[in-house]
This record gives C-alpha cells, sequence and structure tokens, in this order.
C-alpha cells in the first residue's frame, strides 16, 4: 500500500522547550523522526510545521517540510492543511507520526498504514500492558477491541475492568487479561483526513480529554494494529531526551 507520512512539528512545548530542535547525535530530533519515517517505505515524508527554525532545520537537512497555518488546534488539523496543500487524492493514505519520536519502529508505521480501507478510514496501534502500575496509570491510556480489532472504546480508566481478579488483588496481573495500550500513531484516508476538522467536539472526549473519542462518538471505526512489542518511548522530559541522545551517542 502507498502511504504518505505527514509529521507535525510545534516549537512550544511546556515540559520541554524547543523540543524538536533538540540535539540528537549531530542533527534535529525532527530530523532523525523524519528520517525513521523514511524507513517505513512512505511515498513521501514531509514535516507540517508553523515554526520558522523547524522549516530551516529540515530544508538544511533535506527534509521536506511544508509552513502551516499557527492557530492550528491540534496536530491532525495541521496535518489535514497539508495533506490538501499536496494536493493528494481522496483515498491517499496518510499517517500522523509524532513529532518526538525518534525511535519509531519504521514497520509499525506500515503496518498501521495497511489498515486502512474502503470501510475503515482510520486506523491507529496498540501493544499489550503486563506492568499493574500502567494498567492503572491515568497517563497510560487504554484501548479495548471488538472480533475484528476495531476500537470500541478508548480511556484514562483501567478498562476492561477485571471485576474478579481485582476483587481479589490489584497488584498481580490476572489470569489471560491482557488490556491494551493505545500507541498514538494515526493513520487516516484522506477524505476522511480532510472532514475530521469539521467534526463536533464530543463530550466523551471532553471528558476523557482524548482526541480518537470524537471519531468514536460520530459512529466512525478505527482499526488497531496490535504490535507484539512496546515501541521505544517518545520524548516528553529532560530524562527522555537524555535517554534518546545517549541511544544516539
Amino acid at each position: 500500500m502507498s502511504f504518505t507520512v505527514i509529521i507535525p512539528a510545534r516549537l512550544a512545548s511546556t515540559r520541554l522547550p524547543n523540543k524538536p530542535l533538540a540535539d540528537l547525535g549531530g542533527k534535529p530530533m525532527i530530523v532523525r523522526v523524519a528520517e525513521r519515517a523514511m524507513q517505513s517505505g512512505a511515498a513521501q515524508v514531509i514535516v507540517a510545521t508553523d515554526h520558522a527554525d523547524i522549516f530551516a532545520a529540515c530544508t538544511h537537512n533535506n527534509i521536506a517540510v511544508q509552513m502551516t497555518r499557527a492557530d492550528h488546534p491540534s496536530g491532525t488539523d495541521r496535518i489535514a492543511e497539508v495533506a490538501a496543500a499536496l494536493g493528494l487524492s481522496a483515498d491517499t493514505v496518510v499517517v500522523n507520526v509524532q513529532g518526538d519520536e525518534p525511535l519509531i519502529d519504521p514497520s509499525l508505521i506500515a503496518a498501521t498504514a495497511r489498515l486502512i480501507a474502503h470501510d475503515v478510514p482510520m486506523a491507529t496501534a496498540a501493544h499489550a500492558i503486563d506492568d499493574m502500575a500502567d494498567a492503572f496509570n491515568p497517563n497510560v491510556v487504554k484501548v479495548v477491541l471488538d472480533k475484528a480489532g476495531r476500537a470500541l472504546y478508548f480511556s484514562r480508566a483501567t478498562i476492561p475492568w477485571h471485576r474478579d481478579g481485582f476483587a481479589q488483588s490489584k497488584d498481580v496481573m490476572p489470569a489471560a487479561y491482557s488490556p491494551l495500550r493505545h500507541i498514538g500513531l494515526y493513520a487516516y484516508r484522506n477524505d476522511f483526513l480532510q472532514a475530521y476538522p469539521q467534526l463536533a467536539v464530543s463530550p466523551l472526549e471532553q471528558v476523557e480529554a482524548l482526541e480518537q473519542l470524537r471519531v468514536l462518538w460520530h459512529g466512525v471505526p478505527i482499526a488497531v494494529y496490535v504490535t507484539p512489542h512496546a515501541p521505544a518511548a517518545g520524548v516528553d522530559t529532560p530524562e527522555d531526551l537524555q535517554r534518546v541522545r545517549h541511544y544516539f551517542a
């Protein structure tokens, strides 16, 4: 399947200022992310940004980049602008790779893109949780699937709730219990990507602060690729940055 990767990148970050331009082994983080995405087999990889410094860093490193408006409420809106500007066809698959994932597995990008079909305009990824602390951590987003591998619901809560197992203990993972952690990687069919910004914000999205719930609330299916391996963590904190710098060193 042919697909395009678009990487939204903003300079502002409350916990890690100038994160996209952080040096990783002699190259800015945003360049490292784009280089990983290029290994996925994507037809093209483009950075979408509203900041001149990110644009300059990409241009200097021969990474395709497009300037966007500065008032987009989300990265999804930002990549939709770029996909429209590129004149991509309605059935082109567009993958949104976060700009703070310099260790993202290229095969995960491709596997998620392959889930897009005529009746499934959006896809994402997940992996099994094996740590009880993660199962109960509201910062770890969980997803439950139907028999076809499509998302039933995303939540910060522990879902599905193992009634009998947790009644005995919340410290040990119950037998045959495999909650799934959502991975923030998204693929879209371009016609749905262009329609997404016009979807009304949903009450569920506001309560859980999870943008993907808007899609389910409007009745649009989301396919989920379950990877057998937990992906390398992204960069959110100074400690994360040091870990990734050590890798590239």
